[in-house]
């Protein structure tokens, strides 16, 4: 029995400190951010510049991703509404098939974006990378960030540990049941962005300054 409720102790002991890892570093976003991200075009504040934070444009063979499709409405819309000036499309580029800049550039130009007005980041393998690079490539102090809210919430919280003022605006969310495994997932990426923030983990290129104007 002694044995036996060892056991149990310890299960508990273990289940409640993995709770607590993951639960402080969400809390803790949730209550310093929240503030600072918008649904509206018209309460957000003017940014020279918005970061559009990349994602693929397909779920699968010609399935569109509404994480995509939204962000880069949210991202017409800020522009249109004269809120940012410029668009930094910040994305994945490793693959030689593989270009979220070049994808979202093109499909904001269609819309109605000038091409003169998009910069591109090909470097913007994970959020910390595209918050940093846009302070120390694209030389920005403060930017609106451009995604959904739990995202925007996670680069807002980097954002003001690496020296950058965000805000962020909020692309349209999808449904419960569409969005669960990266809700799940956006969970312990926070607790993986505390690690990188304490070890002071940069980003993964830098590179040569590039002049936004």
């Amino acid at each position: 029995m002694n044995i036996k409720k060892l056991i149990i102790r310890a299960v508990k002991m273990v289940c409640l400190i993995f709770a607590l890892v993951v639960l402080i570093p969400n809390i803790l976003v949730e209550i310093k951010t929240t503030a600072r991200t918008y649904d509206s075009v018209e309460a957000i504040p003017y940014n020279k510049v918005g970061v559009v934070l990349g994602t693929t444009k397909y779920v699968s063979s010609n399935v569109l991703n509404p994480y995509y499709t939204n962000r880069i409405n949210a991202a017409w819309e800020l522009y249109k509404a004269e809120k940012v000036d410029y668009l930094l499309v910040s994305g994945d580029n490793a693959e030689i098939y593989y270009n979220e800049p070049i994808t979202m550039r093109n499909d904001l130009v269609e819309m109605g974006v000038d091409k003169d007005d998009i910069y591109l980041d090909y470097a913007g393998f994970r959020t910390l990378d595209s918050v940093v690079r846009s302070k120390e490539i694209f030389g920005q102090e403060s930017i609106t960030v451009i995604s959904q809210a739990f995202h925007n919430k996670r680069a807002i919280f980097i954002a003001d540990n690496k020296g950058v003022a965000a805000v962020g605006y909020n692309a349209k969310d999808v449904n419960f049941r569409t969005g669960f495994k990266t809700n799940v997932r956006e969970l312990f990426a926070r607790v993986k962005m505390v690690v990188d923030l304490v070890v002071d983990i940069q980003p993964r290129f830098l590179g040569e300054r590039v002049e936004i104007d």
